[in-house]
């Protein structure tokens, strides 16, 4: 099916709720946040003092979680540990949406996890709890029978194949001699020659991967490498086609046609990021499930990979999440609820959150100095503006110049700015009080004593800082002119 990506495309394919099978690794990741401030007497190691422990479903799980956030109807299908991982883990998918009655449970292993410690944004090491020896043959005959039986249920499946043990060589013969199979079939496996028995209608190997199954490809040009390489890919593979991400570069497109089609990444700054590739892998199986081409479906896999690299740890990318980036003017200002939560992630990860409010009616040069100002007192900037009857009822009949949604687009557009909220009452206290941030920050014309907010900020522990920015000196006459604009008829000729 021919469509351009848009964030209708990104509602359509929620609401067809495609049936998708995930067959593979099951990973519980965790990530163990810390203070390191003195190095070991035992060895030249630091010492980190555990203040924080994060859960998040990773592998396979994680490619499952990210479908069911961006609307598919998602069936699981791995092992677990009868332990306390193990348990976590299902938690985490079945919060996700996610049915696990098919992950088979067994005490004749553990689940498999990987703990990150960390501090100060930096990744001090890995510690992964990985199986050693084969499943035992229960185990994989429960594992085999559930794929079978769910394969008539199934619109496409997604094999992930991490190398942890649970896809050999006789598991992959027997999904592969199944009497059913769902299509299309999605594979994203380390080592993409075992998995070729499969015969998958895509393949998304990273770099390291291609090279592994057709050679290093050098440090430059990539994509024109694995272009030039796409025989060789799919034909080691068993593939129809296959998409190749590249990281920073993007990826690119290998179609069964011998087409090709580029995505380009935006890359962002990041230390601590993990499961891009499992975000890409689900939204390419979303849109191929949902009869999508290849390079649209490319195209939405990227957009998905950009936006969970910008968040720390295991991320989730959701169909809000994507529309919200491809109509930014249209859904720019984040409700209380998403904030609270967003904000609750950031002061997780040891992030000063300062907040600021105001009308911002006619946006200039005043306001965006004290915004300026404002982030430089923090980790995050929350800007909280009155939606259009509070600044009536605060500025006269005739006010505002500029609708909610405008003063919201602009103010997201700024760089320093991270979040854009709207508020109905007179004051912002309500917000205050829910997310508390760090640092309450105010225009200069105020002082605390003259603010209602102060006392909430102080009694939770925060500061109320004064801005050098005066608006009422800054926005003599800005209104007025822009009245006398509007109101002045069009001249023609021009």
């Amino acid at each position: 099916m021919t469509a351009t990506l848009t964030a209708g495309l990104v509602t359509e394919l929620a609401a067809a709720a495609p049936k998708i099978l995930v067959i593979g690794d099951l990973v519980l990741d965790g990530w163990w946040d810390g203070q390191a401030e003195r190095m070991s007497r035992e060895a030249p190691a630091p010492v980190v003092e555990i203040a924080e422990r994060r859960f998040a479903a990773g592998g396979a799980a994680n490619t499952a979680v990210n479908l069911a956030a961006m609307g598919a109807d998602v069936c699981v299908i791995g092992v677990i540990g009868d332990d306390e991982a193990g348990r976590r883990l299902r938690g985490i998918l079945d919060d996700a949406g996610v049915d696990t009655r098919a992950i088979v449970e067994t005490d004749a292993a553990h689940t498999i996890a990987k703990n990150r410690i960390v501090s100060e944004d930096q990744v001090l090491v890995r510690l992964d709890d990985v199986n050693d020896s084969d499943y035992p043959a229960p185990v994989v005959s429960a594992v085999t029978d559930a794929a079978t039986r769910l394969a008539a249920w199934a619109d496409a499946e997604v094999v992930c194949d991490y190398g942890c043990g649970l896809l050999s060589a006789d598991v992959l013969d027997h999904l592969a001699a199944r009497e059913r199979r769902p299509r299309p079939c999605i594979v994203d496996a380390h080592d993409l020659d075992r998995t070729a028995v499969l015969r998958p209608d895509v393949v998304t190997p990273n770099a390291a991967e291609f090279a592994r199954l057709c050679g290093e490809f050098g440090r430059t040009d990539r994509a024109s490498a694995a272009l030039r390489c796409r025989d060789a890919l799919l034909s080691a593979s068993g593939a129809r086609s296959a998409v190749v991400t590249l990281d920073r570069e993007g990826s690119i497109a290998l179609g069964e046609d011998g087409s090709s089609h580029r995505t380009f990444a935006h890359p962002s700054h990041e230390r601590q990021a993990s499961g891009a590739g499992d975000t890409f892998t689900a939204a390419l199986a979303l849109a191929l499930a949902c009869g999508l081409e290849l390079p649209v479906a490319a195209d939405l896999a990227q957009l998905a990979a950009d936006i969970v690299v910008r968040r720390d740890g295991t991320s989730v990318c959701s169909s809000r999440d994507l529309r919200a980036e491809l109509s930014p003017s249209d859904d720019v200002a984040i409700d209380a609820e998403a904030l609270a939560d967003a904000i609750g992630r950031h002061r997780a990860e040891g992030r000063r959150v300062v907040f600021t409010n105001g009308c911002f009616d006619v946006v200039h040069r005043g306001h965006t100095t004290s915004l300026r100002q404002a982030r430089r007192l923090g980790d995050v900037l929350v800007v909280a503006i009155n939606d259009d009857a509070s600044v009536r009822r605060l500025k006269g009949p005739d006010r505002p110049v500029n609708t909610a949604a405008d003063r919201a687009a602009v103010l997201a557009a700024l760089e320093c700015v991270d979040y854009v909220t709207v508020f109905s009452t007179d004051t912002p206290i309500p917000l205050l009080e829910l997310i508390k941030p760090d640092v309450y920050a105010k225009g200069g014309d105020y002082t605390p004593e003259m603010l209602a907010e102060t006392s909430v900020v102080q009694g939770y522990g925060g500061i109320v800082h004064m801005l050098d920015y005066v608006e009422s000196h800054s926005t003599s006459g800005i209104v007025e002119q822009i009245r006398e604009r509007r109101a002045s008829p069009v001249s023609g000729g021009e």
